[in-house]
């Protein structure tokens, strides 16, 4: 249950870029609030988060035939994880077959 509320992370250029300076971005559930992604956070990667930066993306619209929608809107979270501590986003090198 605690993992379907963070659904992914983001990797874009700008997050990836992020990941330099210890913060990470996910996409999470809209009613969650910052101290609840906090020990969320903590609890699923067994880190110390320092700051939760949030915000919410203005949602797309979706068309299919003559019927116009939405998509599901998010929540986009900036986390800051303490100085020598990370998370494994990224799948790690792998190692070359010699």
């Amino acid at each position: 249950m605690i993992i379907e509320l963070v659904k992914y992370p983001v990797l874009t250029e700008k997050s990836v870029r992020l990941m330099d300076t210890n913060q990470y971005t996910f996409d999470v559930d809209l009613k969650l609030t910052k101290p609840q992604i906090k020990s969320l956070i903590e609890q699923l990667f067994q880190v110390k988060v320092i700051g939760v930066n949030t915000h919410i993306p203005p949602r797309k619209k979706k068309r299919l035939g003559y019927t116009q929608g939405y998509k599901a809107s998010y929540k986009r979270v900036i986390i800051s994880v303490k100085r020598g501590q990370s998370i494994q986003i990224l799948p790690s090198e792998r190692p070359e077959n010699t």
